[in-house]
């Protein structure tokens, strides 16, 4: 369990008095799927003088945790964050009974809007769970050697929570207060005008005190809650809960299942920790897993330490008694809680964290990460509760801090920990606010570090699954990256071609993302980029093109020029003849707000062939898009799409300082690149030699780096720093900074490729590879509205927008 970074406020001689008189108890901490952090502390990292008291909810990006934004000041407690499965909506439940649902606004991270806000009076929350939407994939344990992702990753027969009219899966959140009310909250659809709907209903037959409680999901789509009042000689009381939606209402129905006492196992164990101090109390439940789950974690604490037990639910074989079977003997089959196995430890338990997804179902695989009141975190196999890894934080002095700040870090605590999705990365929260980032053991071969063929499968599982791979990312060694790339390039080669064509932009942006890591993969991330990129507008150009009436609807016009490009032809002119010009007819003015991105085509394609001197075939396999057929391909398309467009619109036309103005730079540019098509991996030397004229005969715009501006954990400086980190919020770390020279010290809009400006001031950073875009877009066509839309929610390499301003 290596210590990645400690994010720590700048301390205040303010705090501890007022530690001394208000006492919120307020820290919660989740992980999204995306992530995303979510977290509330009792002081407000923005206020230096720390005279906000209240309970605070903050949002950052995993990969720069330092730029948080405040999206609640509350007076009261917050109890529950909880994130749906996407990551879109964030739950906050405080202990008045106040639900809020807050969700991104225009997808920007840093921005954020409440979308709906119910109280429950009287009530405190004590646990909650966004509805599940019915998708399950699961690795195929006995076909995960298999090179299809068809067979490796299957779906599991899991039915959503709660259903709509023709079974689309509705969205929605169930919420659990102390005193056992069930509440259940149903959103409203985005299209529709109609309000939310709320329904309440008692767990069990009479309200009753609870202090622990926790959910799962089952696979028929309902929920199974396990909850206790503290007591340890109380039961752990089970529950089935299932919801429905019946014409405009939501129905809750509650049902008892088995339930057991802590006694009825390891009685030799507890006992023993009874009667050391018989003040022992429940102080946690935990699902093992969040969906299907049959075994729980039960943790009990008292001042002389605690202790953890895992049991598991059983089906049991029963005889019947000879009375009422006669005399042939008969068995009656039941399900019951059997005692597993328990783990004690000298120190009081304060939080625990358990595997979100389920990739295997196997109780041998994951784990359980447990933080005690002594600072320590250890990591314990699921089924025997044996010890994998251990750790204590270590609360070192900063440099600069007065004694008031000393004797505060003497007393900060863990208050809460979370895993990330995958379970690569354990996220704690200590009582001051401060965050600390550790590395977790595989999920599935959690006896051994990282492999490549580990690393390998669950990056296809997020390439199929659409879950985000950073925290695999930030746990894998430096030293494995080659070697995984070419693993993972492999195995999606081995891919049908439209298994291939379904997952293209998220298998190039993984890639791009392990590239991003080495310091030597600079040209491999602006050439998978500028790929990423050329498909993308090609796609776009294309959408435009209509099939003319007299023409077969049987071949699209895209399909036409395809098969005219195959042909080999050098002569962009010739081309045309033969095509048909009505397929082939834009609006001019949607051609001239496509300008920017004509011009970004002209331009790689004019750097390409000035790099072919240089360019040598490598060792290996590395990617270069010059030694890419398709790629060379998709470009002359564009040209010729071009040479068409600027005939009805000559605005439209890319912009070139020639030397000499009688030349055709876009008719050199197709000769040149089908000249080098036919012969990609040894071009002929005429054609070098053409290639070595061209910066004196054309200017050549270089393109903008892909990785500029960016300060992130995902970098190749992070193995190179001495771990861990200490980082402080709202200032970024300079010894993680990757800063590359801008074009004319001017900053470029990576989706649409126009100027910003000498440093703007405010613009879209993106949180993964520090791309930029202008925040207010020009829509003047809708192929162009069409072209914003496509980057609204994700930069071109998938991660979310923030609001950056520069000072």
């Amino acid at each position: 369990m290596d210590h990645i970074f400690s994010l720590l406020r700048k301390p205040s001689k303010i705090i501890n008095i007022l530690k001394q008189v208000f006492s919120v108890n307020s820290h919660c901490i989740s992980i999204s799927s995306k992530n995303v952090v979510a977290f509330s502390t009792e002081i407000d990292i923005d206020d230096s003088t720390s005279r906000a008291w209240g309970s605070h909810v903050y949002i950052a990006d995993l990969n720069c945790p330092w730029f948080v934004h405040k999206i609640l000041s509350n007076s009261v407690s917050v109890s529950v964050l909880q994130w749906d499965f996407v990551g879109d909506l964030l739950l906050v439940g405080d202990e008045n009974g106040t639900v809020r649902i807050y969700k991104t606004k225009d997808h920007l991270l840093n921005d954020w809007t409440l979308v709906l806000q119910t109280v429950l009076l009287g009530e405190h929350i004590l646990a909650a769970a966004f509805f599940h939407c019915g998708v399950k994939i699961n690795l195929n344990l006995e076909k995960k050697d298999s090179a299809s992702y068809l067979e490796k990753f299957q779906h599991v027969k899991f039915s959503s929570s709660v259903r709509q009219f023709g079974g689309h899966p509705a969205n929605g959140v169930l919420v659990l207060t102390v005193t056992g009310m069930l509440g259940a909250i149903l959103l409203p659809q985005p299209i529709s005008q109609t309000p939310m709907i709320v329904a309440t209903e008692s767990l069990g037959s009479s309200r009753v005190f609870i202090k622990t409680a926790d959910i799962c999901y089952g696979k028929n789509g309902h929920f199974l809650l396990a909850v206790n009042s503290g007591n340890i000689i109380s039961p752990v009381q089970c529950y089935k809960v299932q919801v429905r939606k019946v014409e405009e209402k939501c129905v809750i129905t509650s049902q008892s299942v088995p339930s057991f006492f802590l006694f009825e196992g390891g009685k030799d164990t507890m006992m023993e920790f009874m009667c050391k101090d018989p003040r022992s109390e429940v102080t946690c439940l935990k699902w093992v897993l969040r969906e299907d789950a049959d075994s729980l974690v039960v943790t009990a604490n008292n001042d002389n330490g605690s202790c953890l037990q895992i049991w598991e639910l059983r089906e049991k074989s029963l005889p019947v008694h000879k009375l009422l079977c006669g005399n042939e003997t008969q068995y009656f089959n039941t399900v019951l809680w059997q005692y597993q196995s328990n783990f004690q430890y000298n120190h009081k338990l304060v939080s625990i964290a358990t595997s979100k997804l389920t990739i295997l179902n196997s109780m041998s695989c994951g784990y359980i990460v447990a933080a005690f009141a002594d600072n320590s975190l250890h990591c314990l196999y699921r089924d025997s509760l044996k010890v994998i890894s251990s750790t204590t934080i270590n609360l070192n002095y900063r440099p600069g801090d007065d004694h008031s700040s000393k004797y505060l870090k003497l007393n900060t605590k863990i208050k809460q920990i979370d895993m990330s999705w995958l379970g690569h990365l354990l996220l704690v929260i200590d009582t001051e606010g401060h965050l600390h980032l550790f590395k977790l053991p595989p999920q599935i071969e959690s006896s051994t570090p990282l492999t490549v063929p580990y690393v390998t499968t669950m990056l296809e599982y997020c390439l199929v699954t659409g879950l985000d791979w950073l925290d695999l990312l930030l746990a894998m060694r430096p030293g494995m990256l080659d070697a995984l790339c070419e693993r993972f390039t492999e195995s999606f080669s081995r891919q049908t071609p439209a298994v291939q064509q379904f997952y293209y932009n998220q298998y190039l942006n993984i890639k791009i993302s392990l590239y991003r890591l080495s310091n030597q993969g600079t040209s491999k991330v602006n050439d998978l980029t500028h790929l990423l990129m050329l498909n993308s507008i090609s796609t776009a150009f294309k959408s435009l093109l209509r099939p003319s009436e007299v023409s077969s609807h049987d071949k699209s016009p895209a399909d036409s020029l395809a098969n005219v490009i195959a042909e080999g032809q050098s002569d962009v002119d010739k081309v045309l003849m033969h095509l048909e010009a009505k397929e082939f007819t834009v609006e001019p003015s949607a051609l001239q707000s496509l300008q920017q991105l004509i011009q970004w085509v002209a331009d790689l394609a004019l750097n390409l062939l000035a790099r072919l001197p240089d360019s040598r075939p490598s060792v290996g396999k590395p990617y270069e898009i010059l030694r890419d057929v398709k790629a060379i391909n998709t470009l002359r398309e564009l040209l010729v799409l071009i040479r068409i467009w600027g005939l009805l619109r000559p605005a439209c036309w890319p912009v070139f300082t020639k030397s000499d103005n009688s030349l055709d730079v876009l008719a050199l540019l197709f000769r040149l690149l089908s000249r080098l098509v036919q012969n990609i991996n040894e071009p002929d030397e005429s054609l070098i030699d053409e290639c070595c004229l061209l910066p004196s005969q054309v200017q050549i715009q270089q393109l903008q780096p892909s990785c500029n501006n960016r300060v992130a954990l995902a970098c190749p400086q992070l193995s190179q720093q001495i771990l861990p980190l200490h980082l402080e919020f709202q200032t970024e770390p300079e010894c993680l900074s990757n800063v590359t020279d801008s074009i004319n010290n001017q900053w470029v809009d990576s989706i649409r490729h126009i100027y910003l400006g000498n440093k703007p001031r405010v613009v879209k950073q993106c949180v993964r590879c520090g791309g930029t875009a202008a925040i207010t877009p020009c829509t003047r066509t809708a192929a162009i509205r069409a072209w914003n839309q496509r980057w609204l929610r994700t930069c071109r390499c998938g991660g979310l927008w923030r609001i950056h301003t520069y000072t």
